[in-house]
């Protein structure tokens, strides 16, 4: 006997009330603004759901200002690719991952260099979206003052959109957001079979 979960008939009547919910949802979402999304957690795609929105906003012709904290020692594709195109802003501020440079001091003022190219396109309305790629990781060493960077992305422009990923998102960062994805680690080529970092995917 066929399942009547599964005939076409009631598909159809589930998919029609499932239609009438999410017209409901969309009537009701009526605010205009920008949004803070943070990307956060173990799992890969961090970043590349970042340049993904990049990608994303600059089909709609908007501006676009990348900054890259930690990340820098290593050419890249997504820097390769949005470099050559209208529209981007883009600046590498890293020395490289915390374990290559070991130095502290380095870090710190490398990251406040970053933090003030940054805090130039969160207070400029030409920029319509923002993406801090790994600046979490800079909150969690504490290179950064977060109190700081929480103002800086509180008082933006009220139309700009900001992405902040990394791992290690601090909680405060977290309420302030208006949208937060945590990624998950199920299974990672690097680590559970020693394959290193491939172009088009991780670099």
């Amino acid at each position: 006997m066929r399942d009547n979960a599964k005939t076409p008939e009631r598909h159809a009547q589930r998919m029609a009330a499932k239609q009438k919910i999410m017209q409901e949802r969309i009537e009701r979402a009526d605010k205009e603004q920008g949004v803070l999304l943070v990307l956060t957690g173990p799992g890969k795609g961090k970043s590349s759901s970042g340049f993904g929105m990049l990608a994303r906003a600059l089909g709609h012709g908007m501006r676009v200002g990348v900054v890259q904290f930690i990340k820098g020692r290593r050419e890249t594709g997504e820097e390769a690719f949005f470099r050559r195109q209208p529209g981007v802003d883009y600046h590498v501020m890293g020395e490289g991952f915390t374990w290559d440079t070991q130095d502290r001091e380095r870090d710190i003022q490398a990251a406040e260099a970053a933090w003030e190219v940054a805090r130039g396109m969160l207070t400029d309305p030409q920029f319509d979206l923002v993406l801090l790629d790994e600046l979490n990781i800079a909150l969690r060493y504490e290179y950064l003052d977060l109190d700081r960077v929480l103002d800086d992305l509180q008082a933006r422009p009220a139309m700009q959109h900001a992405v902040v990923t990394g791992r290690y998102a601090p909680r405060e960062l977290i309420e302030l957001a208006d949208t937060v994805t945590e990624m998950k680690v199920v299974k990672h080529a690097f680590k559970e079979q020693g394959v290193k970092a491939q172009k088009g995917i991780e670099l």
